[in-house]
């Protein structure tokens, strides 16, 4: 290898890239940019406003945080399920209204008040969820109207009994506990305030409600069908939001003690500057409890500190406006361009040094020939996405489609099928265990299992974490293929914890180690990686020895075996390496070899442009994805080889008319079946060669009694 080769290996392999696209993928990211507008924040006035961390200021400041938090925690839920509502100023006041005329006036007692301020609020709510809810009225108009209804109740009412508020007071212990009170040096407020964000949070990020908010907020037509109540969950959001703008209105009663005819003007700018300020999306769907606290502290240190430095109330306003503006701008900027932004980060190819191809040049074992053109066909128009296919002891043959079933088709023809089970997502990788139970990889769900009765379990659908990975690599993403161990454990590759099948193309431009071999334990259910970074692992086959695996990674061209038993345990080898296409499913032959599915040809444009990961940058960057070098998949070769990694001979279909794609073959009662999971096929050629009453479960656990 050159210098300038070493060169780039070595900056590829101690500066990953793909780290910046990691985190830029993690939820978290879209609150980095308030964290640290906050951070600054107090950076700049806590250097300008004089006693800014001083104690006294970081009390008031909590008991205006339990206020305003509540209100913008109502108008987050709102956010969430894709509404909004201007009419919370108004509802305050009202609210505040009803908790003075109760509490001072018909000196009620701290329940009675409570409960009716409440319910003014879920009054106020209601009428709002009825008509955008029920009668699905524009959310932004209809809200603006209420505010000026329940703002003009609000003034007729107020001067009527504006004396009466501020010539009484409240009887009640309770009551001016919480206005006024301490709990370990906070206020009483506050305390509350935080017992019900944690609340909050646990029902929006756990519970099921919360799930529905988002799906709503998410994609309302969607949710529809999934079965939510779309009006009933939205009915509910501008409920809740005006109940705890209530609660909001009553806690600052309990502070105040009395109010002015201007109560909650221009809490409208606040709350929303906060709620998309910390990055509670204005169309729905994402947000946190979190997220709208930090916007919440943000608004509050702003206006504070501005007050503070004398600033007239009309350029406080101007402030926040201008902040709401340009948190607006970055909101709908960044929704619209997050995919793209991340897409053309995230993709980050490395340097990869193909070795030199094994010959196909006539004479070798690998010469192109036309072997498997006079194939037969089995489902011709029928199969689709049949990645794999295995038999069972009544020489039932078994494979998967693309909607996610697993089909059973009855020898001896194979032409009269069932459905014999329903998984979903995408079935690959088979294997029957001792006792006869179907195991199956699916992309994007995991290991699972099906009984010969039919009946499905998940095995496993997480591994142990990585210790230095960016992003969570315990959720498998793309198991495909899978073996038994002859103690029963279950063997299985993961090709890549980066991306998803569809995206299988962006793994190939990469060419990283982003697979791994796992292995599940049914008699402790534990499940652990054996191997990591491993270039797109796949086929995976017990070795004739009972010691070892054979598994293959694609985009390396090669065949490796891992021991896990005797005295080489816990070491792995290479078997074949710089094989001229892309190895997929190795399976067990009848006379102690294996075959071995190539479901494409290697292309020296291709093998090239792996040593220029600048290059391949550039491309997913600025190309569109059907224009990308991608690997050649429609020349198909099945390759036999023995334990020593020699390869004995190939069996290939030249015109690409029979199997362009073959990611899978299982030898049969002297019958080789080959599958595709791009073809619409199976193809099935005879072996006159071999043992006629072979079958591969019966190498694994012998005949049955």
């Amino acid at each position: 290898m050159s210098v300038a080769e070493s060169l780039v290996r070595w900056r590829y392999r101690f500066l990953p890239d793909h780290v910046v696209g990691e985190i830029l993928s993690k939820k978290w990211i879209d609150s980095v940019i308030p964290f640290l507008a906050l951070v600054i924040l107090c950076a700049i006035f806590g250097s300008i406003v004089p006693g800014f961390f001083d104690l006294t200021t970081l009390t008031n400041l909590s008991g205006q945080v339990a206020e305003l938090g509540l209100v913008v925690l109502g108008l987050t839920i709102v956010m969430v399920s894709g509404g909004i509502d201007l009419s919370i100023g108004s509802t305050f006041a009202l609210a505040v209204l009803a908790t003075l005329y109760g509490m001072n006036v018909g000196q009620w007692s701290f329940g009675v008040g409570l409960a009716a301020t409440l319910a003014v609020g879920a009054a106020c709510g209601a009428i709002n969820a009825f008509m955008v809810g029920i009668l699905r009225m524009r959310a932004f108009l209809t809200t603006l109207v209420t505010l000026i209804i329940f703002r003009s109740a609000f003034e007729i009412i107020f001067p009527r009994v504006s004396t009466a508020l501020v010539t009484n007071y409240p009887d009640s212990a309770v009551y001016d506990y919480l206005g006024l009170g301490r709990i370990a040096g906070f206020p009483a407020s506050f305390v509350f305030f935080v017992v019900i964000a944690l609340v909050l949070h646990i029902i929006l990020s756990r519970g099921r409600y919360g799930w529905r908010l988002f799906a709503v907020g998410g994609a309302r037509r969607s949710a529809y069908n999934a079965g939510i109540n779309v009006r009933m969950t939205v009915f509910s959001a501008y409920v809740v939001c005006s109940v705890l703008v209530a609660l909001a209105a009553f806690l600052f009663c309990a502070r105040i003690g009395s109010a002015a005819s201007d109560v909650g003007s221009g809490l409208e700018l606040q709350a929303l500057t906060a709620t998309v300020l910390g990055g509670i999306s204005l169309g729905g769907g994402r947000g946190s409890v979190a997220k709208a606290l930090m916007g919440v502290i943000f608004v509050l240190v702003l206006s504070n500190s501005l007050l503070t430095l004398a600033v007239p109330g009309p350029v406080n306003d101007l402030t926040l406006g201008f902040v709401l503006l340009a948190s607006v701008f970055l909101d709908v900027r960044w929704t619209k361009n997050r995919h793209k932004i991340l897409r053309s980060v995230y993709i980050s190819p490395t340097f990869a040094k193909m070795p030199k191809a094994i010959s196909t040049e006539p004479g070798s074992p690998m010469a192109v020939n036309d072997r498997l053109k006079d194939v037969g066909v089995i489902g011709l128009g029928i199969l689709d996405g049949a990645e794999d296919v295995i038999f069972d002891r009544q020489d039932r043959l078994y494979t998967g489609s693309r909607q996610g079933e697993i089909l059973r088709f009855y020898p001896p023809d194979y032409t009269r099928r069932e459905v014999f089970a329903h998984i979903g997502g995408s079935p690959l990788g088979m294997a029957f265990d001792r006792d006869d139970n179907l195991v199956i990889c699916v992309a994007g769900m995991g290991l699972y299992q099906v009984s010969p009765q039919g009946e499905t379990k998940l095995l496993t659908a997480e591994t142990n974490r990585s210790l230095t990975s960016v992003v969570d690599d315990s959720t498998m993403k793309l198991a495909d293929d899978c073996d038994i161990l002859p103690d029963g454990r279950i063997v299985f590759s993961e090709a890549t914890i980066r991306f998803e099948m569809h995206d299988w193309y962006a793994d190939a431009l990469e060419s990283r180690g982003n697979g791994r071999i796992i292995v599940y334990d049914p008699k402790t259910g534990g499940t652990k990686t054996l191997l990591p970074n491993l270039v797109f692992p796949n086929g995976v086959c017990t070795a004739f020895d009972g010691q070892s695996v054979l598994f293959a990674e694609s985009w390396a061209c090669r065949i490796n075996r891992y021991y896990f038993s005797g005295p080489k345990a816990g070491t792995l080898e290479r078997v074949i390496e710089g094989l001229p296409g892309y190895p997929d499913n190795i399976n067990r032959a009848s006379d102690g070899t294996y075959w071995l599915a190539l479901m494409g040809m290697r292309t020296p444009a291709l093998d090239l442009s792996l040593e220029m990961p600048g290059f391949r940058r550039r491309m997913a960057r600025r190309v569109s994805e059907d224009a990308w070098l991608m690997p050649n998949l429609n020349t198909g070769c099945v390759l036999r080889f023995n334990e020593k990694g020699e390869i004995l001979e190939s069996f290939w279909d030249q015109t690409g008319e029979k199997h362009p794609m073959i990611t899978s073959m299982r030898e049969h009662k002297g019958i080789l079946y080959l599958c595709g999971i791009f073809n619409n096929r199976m193809g099935t050629l005879k072996l006159p060669d071999r043992d006629q009453s072979w079958f591969s479960s019966e190498s694994y656990w012998g005949k049955s009694a």
